[in-house]
C-alpha cells in the first residue's frame, strides 16, 4: 500500500478554502501547525499521519494502527470475500476498514498476521533486505531427517522462477514436526521447500514475525502492538 505524501501548500489548498498562493502568508502569520510546531515552508512534507492544524482546527489527525491477529483455519487473508469469513470480520477496531494485511497466510494456515494502515511500515517488513525472520511450526506427512536441515541451510532451488531460496534455519522437533525460520515470503514458499523432498505439509502455523509472537493470543483474537514491540522490531 502506498504512503500518501504531499507538499504543504498543495495539502492546504486541497483541504481548505485557501489557495496555494495563500499558504506563504498563512505560514508567516503562524496559522498552520504540523505535529504541534508552526509550519515554516510551503515545501514541508505532509504524510498521512501528520497532524495538520489551521486556525486552531484539525485538517488532518489520522493515527497509525498496528495490529496482530491470530488467524484461525478457514479464514481468508483478505479484507473482503463473497464466500468466506475474512480477517477483517474478526477484528473489532474503529479504524479496521483502513487496514491492509502484511504477509498473508493461506486459507488453512494459522498464526501471526499483521495489519496496519501504515504503508511505509508494511513495505519495510516485506522487503527482503530487511531480513526480518518469520518462524513457523510445520507438520509433515513423512518423517524428517538431517538432510532437510542441510538443504534448507544451503537454499532450495525453485525451477519455475530459476531462483534459490535464502538460507533458512530448520529445527526438527519430532519425527513429523519442525520449526522453520526464514527471511523471505515467496509464493507458497514453505510448502514448496518441503515439496523439494516430496513431503507434503499437513499443517502450518506461523508463531512469530521478528520479535512479534502470539503469546497467549487466542485463535481469532487480535490486539494493538505496543510501543515497545514496535521499537524492538527493528532492533
Amino acid at each position: 500500500m502506498k504512503s500518501k505524501v504531499s507538499r504543504l501548500d498543495r495539502f492546504i489548498s486541497q483541504n481548505s478554502n485557501f489557495s496555494i498562493s495563500d499558504v506563504r502568508l498563512l505560514i508567516a502569520q503562524q496559522r498552520i501547525f504540523l505535529d504541534g510546531c508552526a509550519a515554516c515552508s510551503i515545501q514541508q512534507k505532509v504524510t498521512q499521519f501528520t497532524r495538520v492544524v489551521l486556525d486552531g482546527c484539525f485538517l488532518q489527525n489520522n493515527q497509525p494502527v498496528y495490529l496482530m491477529l491470530h488467524k484461525p483455519q478457514g479464514v481468508v487473508s483478505a479484507t473482503q470475500d463473497a464466500k468466506h469469513k475474512t480477517l477483517l470480520d474478526l477484528i473489532h477496531h474503529p479504524q479496521k476498514h483502513e487496514l491492509h494485511i502484511v504477509g498473508r497466510l493461506d486459507f488453512n494456515t494459522t498464526g501471526v498476521v499483521l495489519l496496519t494502515n501504515d504503508g511505509a511500515w508494511s513495505r519495510k517488513i516485506s522487503l527482503p533486505e530487511t531480513k526480518l525472520s518469520k518462524t513457523y511450526e510445520v507438520t509433515l506427512a513423512q518423517p524428517l531427517n538431517d538432510k532437510y536441515i542441510a538443504a534448507f541451510k544451503d537454499g532450495i532451488y525453485f525451477n519455475y522462477e530459476k531462483i534459490t531460496t535464502q538460507p533458512a534455519s530448520l529445527e526438527i522437533l519430532s519425527e513429523y514436526t519442525a520449526r522453520l525460520s526464514l527471511t523471505e515470503g515467496k509464493y507458497h514458499q514453505v510448502k514448496r521447500m518441503f515439496g523439494f523432498f516430496q513431503n507434503e505439509v499437513v499443517a502450518l502455523h506461523r508463531t512469530s514475525v521478528g520479535n512479534l509472537a502470539l503469546g497467549d493470543l487466542k485463535p481469532g483474537g487480535s490486539r494493538v502492538l505496543t510501543e515497545k514491540e514496535l521499537d524492538e522490531l527493528w532492533a
